[in-house]
């Protein structure tokens, strides 16, 4: 059994890259980093890292489902999203994905950044534009344009902080 496993879902290369960055500042050897839409074996673990892009404010089934199917395990999930840069938003999209985790884990908290968007949507926004909705998409464009960075370096110093307060708060509980 691992001590770590760093287990993702990315579809634009946004939570891989948080992904990498969880897993390459975890301690030791005993750890390994999966893409949870590969073939590969998912091994045993005793400390989940588990990410996702979010998708209308939670995780994917294929996520939820792998945490439903968890138990007695320690598990930190992470994200990344486009809309909005929001620690309101960000709150709302970890207690929407933690639902997934049987009550016989310990849930160790949760890092949500934001995340660029693929051009796509940005053209899915323009061509919706109406004068009636005019400042609603102009916002939703703003967004899409701040975004066009992220992860960021902020994001991922973020990051590795999240990696040691989940560190630091697992050797509090195992003294």
């Amino acid at each position: 059994m691992l001590e770590y496993l760093v287990l993702y879902q990315s579809e634009s290369g946004n939570t891989k890259k948080i992904a990498a960055t969880i897993f390459s500042h975890l301690p030791g050897t005993s750890k390994d980093l999966i893409d949870i839409m590969t073939d590969k074996m998912i091994p045993e673990a005793r400390i989940y890292f588990i990410g996702f892009c979010v998708h209308q404010g939670s995780c994917s089934m294929v996520v939820s489902d792998f945490l439903n199917d968890l138990s007695g395990k320690r598990i930190a999930l992470f994200g990344t999203c486009g809309m909005g840069d929001s620690p309101e938003y960000y709150s709302t999209i970890e207690h929407s994905a933690n639902a997934w985790i049987e009550s016989d884990n310990e849930y160790l908290g949760a890092f949500i950044c934001q995340g660029k968007m693929p051009q796509k949507i940005r053209q899915k926004y323009e061509a919706m534009r109406t004068v009636e909705n005019a400042a609603k998409i102009n916002l939703c464009l703003r967004n899409f344009d701040e975004a066009l960075t992220h992860p960021d370096s902020l994001d991922i110093e973020h990051a590795k902080v999240f990696v040691e307060k989940i560190l630091k708060k697992i050797k509090a509980k195992d003294f």
